[in-house]
């Protein structure tokens, strides 16, 4: 019997995974805006959730980036110009929208494809396995990756560029597909509506189902939007900031009336107040006293703040408590008071 070797495949699997960041993005991307649910990207965009992904999946990811550079190597060997960064910036190519908060890199720009030789391509490059490859090379793009495509109308719309180039390969075969696809302006400005309505809430958006829902069963955000799970204390969570809408990606603070980096952001300070939406699976708001905000918890039907002064609980107590119940419960009020006690992971 050939014995493996799982403490150093262990090993390797937690040094990919340390590497890996759970902070969300500055500003909401071009990737995802064609996601079913607005809800989702509403919480994606408001670093409502920290998600981790293990050892495989982000060898996965690797695999896609490698793809990239390869692909223009066959590019170009078969007589294909392609610019993968941007001679301005020497970066790759940037969108942006929406005042800076939404955006997104392409892979590159193509032209002299042998279909086409005139004209210029948006590209872009995917890694696919096999039932995932086979499904999108038999309906098309459009059918088969609705976001892949709705990707690519963004591109060409900001770039003014006509047509975009997908190029797929199977990770299992190496097998190729390539699909030019044609600007559709009625679909792209549509999605940078979607873009500016999610920007512009102050509050969650509408739910594309219930908790058994397919898509709802599998996403990052289920916990938060169908369960009590607390999202986390960042600016982004809290009622004081806001996305301003004057350029280059800003959010400002209210309650201390000054802009917020993004490592603020991401932070957020000991004044932090849940948006009153996030936490409405379990904590009915009621009012504001004296700047804190008031709840009924409907796990126990007591009432509780949300704030830094009195008896109220902080966010960061909020995120820590594992049992809702506890909060506003009178032994745990107690504790609290006769102690000078406060909620903490354990």
């Amino acid at each position: 019997m050939i014995e493996g070797a799982p403490l150093a495949l262990g090993a390797i699997n937690s040094a990919i995974e340390a590497t890996q960041s759970t902070r969300g993005r500055v500003h909401l991307g071009a990737s995802l805006i064609a996601h079913k649910c607005s809800r989702h990207l509403w919480y994606v965009f408001r670093h409502a959730v920290s998600v981790r992904h293990d050892g495989r999946l982000l060898r996965l990811f690797n695999v896609g980036h490698d793809f990239e550079p390869q692909m223009n190597r066959w590019l170009r060997d078969a007589g294909v110009t392609v610019w993968d960064v941007d001679d301005r910036t020497d970066q790759q190519f940037r969108i942006e929208d929406v005042s800076g908060h939404f955006g997104g890199s392409l892979d590159g720009v193509l032209r002299g494809l042998p279909d086409a030789p005139q004209d210029v391509h948006v590209s872009e490059q995917k890694t696919h396995n096999d039932k995932s490859f086979k499904d999108v090379s038999n309906k098309g793009v459009k059918e088969s990756k609705p976001q892949h495509y709705g990707q690519m109308q963004v591109y060409m719309h900001k770039t003014g560029i006509q047509w975009a180039l997908y190029q797929a390969i199977n990770k299992n075969t190496s097998e190729l597909y390539l699909e030019r696809i044609a600007y559709d302006q009625v679909e792209a400005e549509r999605l940078l509506r979607v873009a500016d309505n999610i920007i512009c809430s102050d509050r969650p958006l509408e739910k594309i189902g219930g908790p058994s829902w397919f898509e709802c069963k599998f996403c990052d955000h289920s916990g938060v939007c169908h369960s009590d799970d607390v999202p986390n204390v960042s600016c982004r969570t809290c009622v004081s900031a806001t996305p301003c809408l004057d350029g280059d990606a800003r959010w400002t603070c209210e309650k201390h009336d000054r802009d917020l980096s993004p490592e603020d952001q991401r932070i957020a300070c000991d004044d932090h107040q849940y948006i009153p939406d996030l936490l409405e699976n379990w904590a009915k708001f009621l009012h504001v006293v004296d700047g804190v905000l008031i709840y009924e918890n409907t796990t126990n039907g007591k009432e509780f703040g949300n704030g830094t002064t009195g008896e109220a609980y902080t966010s960061q107590e909020i995120f820590a408590s594992t049992v809702r119940e506890h909060i506003g419960a009178d032994e745990i009020d107690e504790l609290r008071s006769t102690f000078n006690g406060r909620l903490a992971w354990g």
